[in-house]
C-alpha cells in the first residue's frame, strides 16, 4: 500500500476554486495585428482556453481599448460564450490593470492566482502581468491565446516575463492542469475532451482513433 494520495503533491495546481480568467482586448480590428500563428489558430486558441474556463466555472473578466474606434468590439463568439458578463470598456489606457473599474474587478474576485490572455502579448498581456506579479498574484501567461507582432517580440516577451516571475503557458496546458484526472471527465459524458477535440485537432484525431478501435470499427476485411 503506498503512502502516497492521488493527486497531491507540493506544487499548488490551479483549480476552479483558486483561479480566475482574464481575457484582454481580444477585438475584431485588432485580430489583424498578430503575425506569430494564423489567424484561425490565434481564434482557436481564445476560444479553447475561454471554453474550458467556462466548464470549470471559472470567474472571467472581459475587457476592451477603444472599442468604437479601429480596434473593433469583442470577438463576438466570447460574447456569445459569456452573454451574462459585462465587459469593461476602457476608454483610452493601455495597461488594463491600472484602469480603476477592471482592478476593481480584479479585487472583487478574491482569488490570487489569474490566467491572462491577451491580444498582443508584449502589451495586452506583457504590462498587466508584470504589475499583477508585483502585487503578490500567481500569474499565468498564455502565450498561444496572446498574439505577437513577430517571432521576435514573442521570443522576447517570454523572456522579460519569465524573468519577472509570469508562469508561461499554453491553453491545454491549462486546460489539463484544472482537469487533473480524466476520471473526473468520463464521469460527466466527456466535456473536456469534446473541448480538446474541437480545439486542439491534433489530439482528436487520436481520440476519434481510440474510440473507432473501441467500437470494433477498425475489424479488418474478411
Amino acid at each position: 500500500m503506498s503512502s502516497y494520495n492521488e493527486n497531491e503533491g507540493p506544487y499548488d495546481f490551479l483549480t476552479s476554486d483558486n483561479a480566475a480568467l482574464l481575457l484582454i482586448d481580444h477585438q475584431v480590428g485588432l485580430m489583424q495585428l498578430p503575425h506569430d500563428m494564423s489567424p484561425e489558430e490565434f481564434r482557436n486558441n481564445i476560444l479553447g482556453l475561454a471554453k474550458t474556463a467556462k466548464l470549470f466555472e471559472l470567474p472571467v473578466i472581459l475587457t476592451t481599448s477603444v472599442d468604437w474606434g479601429p480596434n473593433g468590439p469583442i470577438l463576438p463568439e466570447l460574447k456569445d460564450l459569456f452573454p451574462d458578463i459585462e465587459v469593461i470598456r476602457r476608454p483610452g489606457v493601455i495597461n488594463a490593470w491600472r484602469w480603476p473599474e477592471f482592478r476593481d474587478a480584479v479585487d472583487s474576485l478574491k482569488r490570487k492566482k489569474l490566467i491572462i490572455a491577451a491580444m498582443i502579448d508584449s502589451t495586452c498581456l506583457q504590462f498587466p502581468a508584470l504589475d499583477a506579479v508585483l502585487e503578490g498574484y500567481d500569474v499565468h501567461g498564455v502565450i498561444d491565446a496572446s498574439g505577437a507582432v513577430s517571432e521576435h517580440e514573442k521570443n522576447a516577451t517570454i523572456s522579460l516575463l519569465g524573468q519577472a516571475g509570469v508562469k508561461i503557458r499554453n491553453w491545454w496546458s491549462v486546460a489539463a492542469e484544472l482537469q487533473a484526472d480524466w476520471r473526473r471527465d468520463e464521469a460527466k459524458g466527456w466535456p473536456m475532451a469534446m473541448i480538446f477535440r474541437e480545439h486542439l485537432p491534433n489530439w482528436g484525431y487520436l481520440l476519434d482513433t481510440s474510440n473507432a478501435f473501441n467500437n470494433n470499427e477498425m475489424n479488418p476485411p474478411k
